[in-house]
Order: structure tokens, then C-alpha cells, then sequence
């Protein structure tokens, strides 16, 4: 929040929007075992390498594509759990997402998805992640189809989905993810149970 007086430049008094800038990255998924398996030689105390193990971030899983209807775009996600795609209800992309603006010919309420990009461009990515209440939009005129139900289901955009996270789309089930339950309460989604537990 530095040189930042509520939400404005403190030079300027424009707005602050999150961007996205040309920069260098390090690819940290191609270290991700040295990493994890170097902190096992630390003589760290076990909560700070395990928050370093959150840090490093390394998920096993598959990537899955639910293809658009009536279109040659697929969404591309990953998973931890393709276990639960049978649940999969609706899908989830980043408000950000470059898909967004190339469905945007058949997206029906096309005014009110750019109103509520804008508006979700104003959150950092930490409020967005810490979030407590889920928000997000239907597009309304677009639906992708369960590639294991071949049922058509809903696409939204939500800010609990971030661009920079995974493939920025989630395949949302929300019998077994507690996000993903939230917003489909809220939304009134249909909520598809495909895990039981055993006990």
C-alpha cells in the first residue's frame, strides 16, 4: 500500500488496478522436488517448512478440457481430483482470462461481464484469495460441455478464480470443494455428489 491513499496514487489520484506487466519469471514448478527435498536438510522449526512447502506449491493432478458448444475453444483445467469430474456442475474462469475476450461475441450480457471485470481489476490477488464472500458472473449465451457427462453446463467468471493460478479455470464441484459449494449456494447450482467416504 505504499505511495497508495485509499485506492488512489498519491501523485496522480487515478485509481489503482492490478496489471499485468511484462516481467521476468523463474519457472518454480521446474524446481519444486530440489526445493522440497532440500528442506528436509534444514534444521528448521517444522511450521516454517511447512509453510515453505505451502509456498513451493507443488499439486499432482491432470489437466481436463471442456470444450465450449457451438465453438472450436475449449477450456483447459487442472485438477488434483479427476476423480470428481462426474460432479463437475459449472466451470469457472478468472475474470482475466484472454478466453473471456474472444467468447465475447456470444456472450449475451456482454455489458455487465466488462462492468464486473473492471470492478474485480480494482482487487489485489491476496483480497481476492481471503475473500470470505464469492462473487461472479454467468455468461450468459456460452456453455461448456462435462467431457466425462456430455451434459452442458454453465461458464461463469468469479473472482475465487485467479489467472496466475493453475490454468486460471476451474472445473467447479461443489459437493467436494468448499468454494466451489459457496458459490453454487449461492448461485443456485446443482451440487452432483460422486465421492462417498468410507468409513
Amino acid at each position: 500500500n505504499e505511495q497508495v491513499i485509499d485506492g488512489k496514487c498519491e501523485r496522480c489520484d487515478t485509481e489503482v488496478v492490478e496489471k499485468k506487466l511484462t516481467q521476468w519469471f523463474m519457472k518454480i514448478t521446474d524446481y519444486a522436488e530440489k526445493l522440497l527435498d532440500g528442506l528436509n536438510t534444514l534444521s528448521w522449526r517444522e511450521d516454517i517448512k511447512e509453510a515453505q512447502r505451502a509456498w513451493i506449491g507443488k499439486s499432482e493432478g491432470a489437466k481436463l478440457w471442456f470444450a465450449i458448444a457451438d465453438s472450436v475453444e475449449t477450456i483447459e483445467v487442472f485438477t488434483t481430483r479427476p476423480d470428481t469430474v462426474f460432479g463437475a456442475t459449472y466451470v469457472v474462469l478468472a475474470p482475466e482470462h484472454p478466453l473471456v475476450t474472444r467468447l465475447s461475441p456470444s456472450i449475451t450480457n456482454q455489458k455487465e461481464v466488462e462492468t464486473y471485470r473492471t470492478k474485480t481489476s480494482q482487487k489485489t490477488e491476496l483480497e481476492r484469495s481471503e475473500n470470505k464472500e464469492k462473487t461472479g458472473m454467468l455468461l450468459k449465451g456460452v456453455s461448456a460441455i462435462n467431457p466425462a457427462t456430455k451434459e452442458h453446463i454453465p461458464v461463469y467468471i468469479a473472482d475465487y478464480v485467479l489467472a496466475s493460478y493453475g490454468t486460471g479455470a476451474v472445473m467447479a464441484v461443489p459437493a467436494h470443494d468448499e468454494r466451489d459449494f459457496d458459490f453454487a449456494k449461492k448461485h443456485t447450482l446443482p451440487i452432483a455428489e460422486v465421492v462417498s467416504k468410507l468409513f
